[in-house]
């Protein structure tokens, strides 16, 4: 069933209820994406790339500042929600392949 428009709706269990379900279908796209980041590591062992790469966190986070901004909501959380995603993605690939490479 589709979610109401939140400007329909008008208790606070059936607003709730409705984060709850956005929470669930964000919590499936953020284990995609993680599954993505698992072969980060394999990747950049073979292609010589450094696991943090300035410049591609750069690009990401603009990137994403900008999608948000698009859609209505405030770039600058997101960007600081995405640079916590890719720190810990980055200080997994560290411990995998370590910090050597290139930057790409």
């Amino acid at each position: 069933m589709p979610r109401r428009d939140p400007e329909q709706i008008d208790s606070m269990a059936e607003l709730r209820r409705g984060i709850d379900e956005i929470d669930a279908a964000l919590m499936d796209l953020l284990a995609e994406r993680w599954r993505h980041t698992e072969q980060a590591p394999r990747l950049k062992a073979v292609e010589g790339i450094a696991a943090r790469a300035p410049g591609r966190v750069q690009a990401v986070l603009d990137h994403v500042r900008e999608g948000a901004e698009a859609r209505g909501v405030d770039g600058e959380m997101v960007s600081a929600m995405w640079r916590i995603m890719i720190e810990t993605v980055i200080a997994r690939e560290e411990r995998a392949i370590g910090k050597e490479g290139i930057d790409g």
